[in-house]
């Protein structure tokens, strides 16, 4: 039987071949799958039946496990997602437990947190700070000085000196939720005011020793601090 020589040149070339073969099918797999339908009917994923929910612009995860009527952390627990804030338009995000998707209610978010102040985060949930784990986050002023209220509620607590936190509001919003405003220089509600989302509350300031102005924001369930980013948008 004969036996067929092959030159070092063509191995190599033989091999470029089959790269480029691969690469090529790798890449016409990956756009089919960008291109295809994301599924609305329930499927099984991460174990469990469930069915994928499409990110609209402005959506937070809490608002959407309000819609699904599923716990916020168990969506972030199950979908990985560890910085809420990381969420983009058009974003899945599997709900376990559903059948269909939901979509009409998401449009209302008359109820939503929003920011409480226009601003840079300098200190994250859970971040030690100022020798403290910090139980919400710490938001400098890129200029307006205006703390808003980040939902509408009513002001159930108004101090001029809390402590090291200095001046401090705290707004119960009547579902179990409340939040706090926290390093005030001036407060402009107090306790016992209704107040609607988006008013001014206060001016932000310092406390302490700490001289640097920041607003310090926290997010309660009960008793318990919630991680801000989750509810903003």
């Amino acid at each position: 039987m004969a036996v067929r020589f092959r030159s070092p040149a063509y191995k190599i070339m033989k091999k470029i071949y089959y790269y480029i073969l691969t690469v090529f099918i790798y890449t016409a797999t990956i756009s089919g799958c960008a291109t295809s339908p994301y599924p609305t009917t329930p499927v099984q994923s991460f174990g469990m039946p469930g069915i994928y929910h499409r990110v609209e612009k402005g959506q937070t995860l809490w608002k959407i496990s309000q819609i699904y009527q599923t716990d916020l952390d168990t969506l972030a627990s199950i979908n990985r997602i560890l910085d809420a804030t990381k969420i983009e338009e058009n974003q899945l995000i599997f709900i376990p437990g559903q059948k269909k998707e939901i979509t009409a209610a998401l449009k209302d978010s008359s109820d939503d947190f929003i920011w409480p102040l226009r601003g840079k985060v300098i200190a994250s949930f859970g971040q030690a700070f100022g020798n403290m784990v910090n139980k919400g986050i710490n938001i400098q002023p890129y200029q307006n000085q205006d703390v808003v209220a980040a939902r509408s509620g009513k002001v159930t607590f108004s101090s001029e000196n809390f402590g090291p936190f200095g001046k401090t509001i705290i707004i119960e919003h009547g579902d179990g939720f409340s939040t706090v405003y926290a390093r005030n220089s001036r407060l402009l509600v107090k306790a016992g005011d209704g107040v609607q989302r988006g008013t001014s509350i206060a001016k932000v300031g310092a406390s302490g020793r700490d001289k640097a102005a920041y607003l310090h924001f926290e997010v309660r369930k009960g008793h318990l601090s919630q991680n801000p980013v989750f509810y903003l948008p």
